[in-house]
């Protein structure tokens, strides 16, 4: 185990080296860049640059050579933990994300949890009665809340729970309230959780849909099998069949949708965060892609394509838990 752990975490390197690379050349290959804005707009109404200024930017910000040899010099910074500095404030890229990562690391695993804490029980249940009005019931459901975009999710949620036309129960914006600072620390606690329920809801919805229907199929999957009728046939109750034989054997395709949902999970931040005005790694991406600031674009990228590659990691070790059949030696 520990050898193929190792073998996987050195397959891992050529992996990410071309999500960078691919990344990279994107961003250089779309038009216009943080020079060309800051020239064309100035900064904070500032006037605009002046053709020599303009030049002197690009000069500075690297933006003058070859692709190739611009990802190497990045290539040789990020090795040595530098991810260098952001176009618009000057500040280093890894105190900026220092800065949003706690919150959206909280967001998404936090709707991640739930989706599953939710997903997968409701999967077994419409699993239990295969064609009945619960299964039915859950199932449709399930496919009216997949068909609901995030960002429409988002729009409805504050229309009519937070502040809209409708009911006030909850904080549409932010982290916390305004008078933040002057709660202790229980309350602030509670702002914060208060804060936090829409944007959670909005992560996990999709997530909690797309992961109860791998459950449903793959417990009916597993209900069908040889060594569950074999349970059964001892006279073992219900319960352990079901618990302990059939859904032991059922996680392992909805160990699989674990790594796939992390990508969703991360990408849906960019869209919950800004429409919630949360000061994440998502609106900070949105603010970077609009500033055409590479080294933040390329910073996150790199950060988030390093967390998906762990996922995939983690699930194939939770695979071993899971199954003791499953061996990597």
């Amino acid at each position: 185990m520990t050898t193929y752990i190792i073998r996987r975490i050195l397959l891992l390197i050529p992996t990410l080296f071309g999500i960078t690379l691919l990344t990279f050349f994107l961003i250089r290959l779309a038009p216009g860049n943080a020079a060309l804005l800051k020239g064309s707009m100035g900064e904070n109404g500032a006037r605009a640059m002046t053709a020599e200024q303009r030049e002197q930017t690009i000069k500075l910000y690297g933006l003058d050579k070859p692709p190739l040899i611009a990802y190497v010099d990045w290539l040789c910074k990020v090795g040595r933990l530098d991810f260098g500095e952001s176009f618009t404030d000057h500040r280093a890229v890894g105190a900026k994300i220092g800065e949003r990562l706690p919150l959206t690391i909280s967001l998404a695993g936090s709707a991640l949890v739930l989706s599953y804490l939710v997903a997968v029980p409701l999967g077994v249940a419409a699993a239990l009665k295969r064609g009945q009005l619960r299964d039915r019931t859950i199932s449709f459901i399930v496919f009216v809340l997949y068909s609901i975009p995030s960002f429409v999710a988002a729009l409805l949620l504050i229309l009519f729970v937070a502040g809209g036309d409708y009911l006030n129960l909850l904080p549409m914006y932010g982290i916390n309230s305004i008078n933040a600072s002057d709660m202790g620390l229980f309350q602030w606690l509670w702002d914060r959780v208060l804060h936090m329920i829409l944007p959670v809801i909005c992560l996990t919805y999709a997530s909690l849909a797309s992961i109860s229907r791998y459950s449903r199929v793959s417990m009916i999957e597993a209900l069908g099998q040889d060594f569950v009728r074999t349970a059964r046939a001892k006279g073992l109750p219900e319960r352990l069949v079901i618990f302990r034989h059939a859904l032991r054997n059922a996680l392992i395709p909805i160990i699989t949708v674990f790594a796939l949902e992390l990508p969703v999970l991360i990408g849906g931040a960019v869209i919950v965060e800004s429409i919630f005005t949360l000061p994440g790694m998502g609106q900070l991406m949105l603010q970077a892609l609009e500033a055409r600031d590479r080294p933040v674009i390329m910073g996150i990228t790199t950060l988030a394509a390093i967390v998906t590659l762990l996922g995939y990691l983690i699930a194939d070790i939770l695979y071993v838990v899971v199954d003791p059949r499953i061996s990597y030696e």
